[in-house]
């Protein structure tokens, strides 16, 4: 019988839950590694898939304590899944590199689970060059020790390839000429190095992550695997390269992680908790009923999460070290100018745009006709609500002005306050203005209002376009001193203020009608500067809050009710509608009595 890898995984796994004996396992461990020798299909299977070779013959010491088989979890299979995936479509030249963001909760298993990927990489490849950097010293030695040379001794000596030396956190593979290494992050760390599989543990606690990063570049082949992971550790050079979207990004929530549960002491306890989750008003019971509601989670799971918050002494620090979402794990340590809670929780309920795309149009230099959307997951304009007929909207814009590089658009509906869709985009003005001149057209004629202090161009032009169903505002006449009128929003020391104010009350009190889930995210990066300024913390961008609070200021030169229609105009002359309160046979609702 030829053995497949996955058949022989199963049947460890059998062999485990039925004796949990090391020595049985060991005994099992070593008749594969002899069926290795003679099974070539097998060997190549091995070596194409690295992680089957973990499942079958590596041991470790668990959270116990305890010296166990290694069988993945689900969050670890997940994510060889994402690297498998990755490794095909690069072959395909689908993409042009292999990073890879890990963003986690504490002890989901993932610098274990790398290692040994390293390790079993190392044993199988010729020409392997594996580099991990851990952020402590002690880390790296703990790695070294714990991670790769305990395992790399239990595997049974017919895999063990013949080593020049181990020493110095390096394993070398001579006559494989492959090698593996840990190292503390520090600035010139590897730079003479070739590294074609790379790990960065807890990266985000590195003194200096975009410089060591730069340095190791060179060290990198073209096909490298780049595995950078951590805990959040607030806004620094993890959140930066996270926010690129350089790289692939992968979030594991803390309840993806199965053993993260807790039995109740007693009824009593249970009752009590539950009783808390429906009554109680604190902050933890308000985050457990969202996430029994929202994610569908156990009591037990819930339950563990309150008890590890129960168990810090700063509170706050459970959002960094079992996040609920990416957002959440890298709050800022400033003072959020939105309530952050409040975002968090909508940004767990939001759903997907209806469609992306943006607007092709014809154009002959002085007229825009034709216009029609195009359907593109990668376009640049969402839309959450389609236009209804005689509804009225207001589309505010900002332009690429100063510390920004993105043109942005914001569409209300007029009659709620509601955010129905978002153009966010790098490009030219003259393109700018005629994909707002669509959106405005698109959402029936919506009130437009662009802010004018960098360029005035977009307003002009959708003069020139006869657009002219644009914001007006008051402003002095610089040569006569009188007020004249103006199109376009104008941001300044009185009105920024006002505006920003008015969007912290639509936060409050109605952040259910704010959709997009990029203009949330801006908000938990608004934070108070050290003088009480309001603006977006260093290396962040505020375009999509500005326009949303631009939005919601101009809403009141627009109409706020449904437009209606000459037949209903007429109908509501000619009658008049009352509604008698009448007994009735039957279920049939109220007699409708025609004046």
């Amino acid at each position: 019988m030829k053995y497949t890898a996955k058949y022989l995984i199963e049947k460890r796994k059998e062999k485990w839950e039925t004796t949990h004996s090391l020595e049985e396992d060991r005994k099992f461990r070593e008749a594969v590694a002899n069926e290795l020798l003679e099974n070539k299909e097998l060997l190549q299977e091995i070596k194409d898939n690295p992680e089957y070779l973990i499942e079958l013959e590596f041991v470790v010491v668990d959270k116990k304590q305890r010296t166990v088989p290694f069988f993945l979890n689900d969050v670890q299979r997940e994510f060889i899944q994402i690297i498998n995936d990755a490794k095909e479509k690069y072959n395909k030249g689908q993409i042009t590199q292999l990073r890879f963001l890990i963003l986690k909760g504490r002890q989901q298993g993932f610098t274990t689970l790398i290692t040994e990927y390293q390790l079993a990489c190392s044993i199988t490849k010729r020409n392997f060059q594996g580099f991990t950097l851990a952020d402590t010293s002690e880390n790296a030695e703990a790695i070294f020790q714990n991670k790769a040379k305990f395992p790399k001794e239990q595997l049974p000596e017919e895999l063990r390839p013949t080593e020049k030396f181990n020493n110095r956190r390096q394993l070398l593979f001579e006559k494989l000429n492959s090698d593996w290494s840990v190292d503390t992050a520090t600035e010139n760390v590897g730079r003479s190095k070739t590294v074609n599989f790379f790990h960065g543990s807890e990266c985000a606690f590195w003194k200096s992550m975009a410089k060591i990063q730069a340095g190791l570049g060179e060290a990198f082949t073209a096909d490298c695997i780049e595995i950078y992971e951590s805990t959040a550790n607030g806004f620094n050079d993890f959140q930066k390269l996270w926010k690129s979207k350089n790289a692939i990004n992968c979030f594991f929530e803390w309840w993806r992680t199965k053993e993260y549960r807790t039995d109740f002491e007693t009824e009593e306890i249970k009752e009590t908790f539950i009783k808390n989750i429906k009554n109680n008003n604190n902050w933890i019971f308000n985050r457990i009923k969202i996430l029994i509601e929202e994610k569908h989670l156990e009591l037990e799971q819930v339950y563990w999460y309150y008890k590890k918050y129960q168990g810090y002494i700063d509170k706050e620090l459970i959002k960094q070290e079992y996040p609920c979402s990416a957002e959440e794990a890298f709050l800022a340590s400033g003072n959020c100018y939105f309530d952050k809670e409040k975002i968090i929780n909508r940004i767990a309920q939001l759903k997907e745009p209806l469609k992306v795309g943006s607007f092709i149009y014809d154009y002959d230099g002085d007229k825009i006709t034709n216009i029609r959307f195009k359907n593109d997951i990668n376009g640049f304009i969402k839309i959450y609500e389609k236009p209804k007929d005689n509804y009225p909207y207001v589309l505010s814009g900002d332009t690429s002005g100063e510390g920004s590089d993105y043109f942005i658009g914001q569409i209300l509906d007029n009659t709620n306050g509601k955010q129905v869709a978002v153009l966010r985009k790098e490009f030219d003005a003259d393109e700018y203005t005629r994909q707002m001149y669509c959106l405005g057209k698109y959402y029936k004629n919506a009130l437009i209002g662009i802010e004018s202090n960098f360029d005035t161009f977009p307003i002009k032009e959708l003069q020139r376009l006869g657009y002219t169903k644009q914001y007006v505002r008051e402003k002095e006449d610089t040569f006569t001193g009188n007020i004249v009128k103006a199109y376009g929003f104008r941001t300044d020391r009185i009105t920024r203020p006002l505006i920003l104010s008015e969007l912290q009350a639509i936060v409050n009190d109605h952040i259910e009608n704010i959709n997009d889930k990029e203009t949330l995210e801006e908000m938990l990066v608004f934070v108070r500067n050290e003088k009480g300024r309001p603006e977006a913390q260093q290396g962040c961008h505020d375009d999509l809050v500005m326009a949303l609070a631009i939005a919601y200021h101009i809403r009141t030169q627009q109409e706020m009710t449904v437009k209606k229609t000459e037949i209903e105009k007429r109908l509501s002359k000619e009658f008049t509608f009352e509604f008698e309160e009448e007994e009735t046979k039957g279920d049939y609702g109220k007699t409708i009595k025609i004046i």
